[in-house]
């Protein structure tokens, strides 16, 4: 074979080479591409497909939890109420009875035709004096033998907490009060009455009829 049949050969080969590559290198793309595109649409179906939804067994026993009442309710009536009535008092209510110009004692007793023993926690009267010669009637009258003195064993001195607290766990208190919040967080608590101050006497909220109190 002469010099220009080897170049010819040779100019065919590589060619063919070229072109053998190339197509190769298509191939391998466009294997890419389809597989790709099929996991695409796979991941849109599933995520299309609709959730079957568990169905639920009727004979399956609900479970729930229902906050326990304590024994001395009795419907809507608290039998460890009755005279002599413990009433706790709050910092505003002596204040605003002193404004009003009314005996706590006598009021109380006027309001519910019975033996009233009036009690202060030591939170409020740590209050009271927290709030200096402003409040030095109050702190007087707080100090009146007349009045039971509940020590407090808790940490803290925020008073509505300690009354709120104090009537959770013993029912056999009416909460005196003329702060709103605190009678909103009382009136969640079964069976607690509230005595508050209305045209310049007590009244009574939440106490059954039984007990002779009067209602406006």
């Amino acid at each position: 074979m002469d010099c220009l049949g080897l170049v010819a050969v040779q100019g065919t080969l590589k060619s063919l080479l070229q072109h053998h590559s190339s197509k190769s290198s298509i191939l391998r793309h466009s294997a890419f591409f389809i597989e790709s595109n099929s996991h695409i649409h796979s991941k849109e179906k599933d995520r299309l497909k609709p959730k079957k939804k568990e169905k639920k067994d009727p004979s399956a026993l609900k479970e729930r939890e229902v906050p326990q009442h304590p024994s001395c309710l009795f419907f809507q009536y608290n039998t460890q109420l009755g005279p002599p009535y413990h009433i706790l008092v709050d910092t505003n209510f002596i204040n605003f009875s002193i404004k009003a110009k009314l005996d706590l004692v006598q009021s109380m007793m006027d309001c519910l035709y019975a033996k009233c023993i009036p009690c202060i926690t030591d939170c409020v009267m740590a209050e009271i004096e927290k709030l200096g010669q402003k409040y030095r009637v109050a702190l007087r009258i707080a100090k009146d033998p007349r009045f039971e003195r509940l020590p407090c064993t808790h940490k803290g001195t925020y008073a509505d907490d300690c009354l709120v607290q104090r009537v959770t766990q013993h029912k056999c208190y009416i909460v005196a009060t003329v702060d709103r919040d605190l009678k909103r967080r009382i009136r969640k608590i079964p069976g607690v009455p509230i005595m508050y101050i209305s045209n310049h006497r007590y009244n009574i909220e939440r106490m059954p009829d039984d007990y002779g109190a009067p209602r406006f």
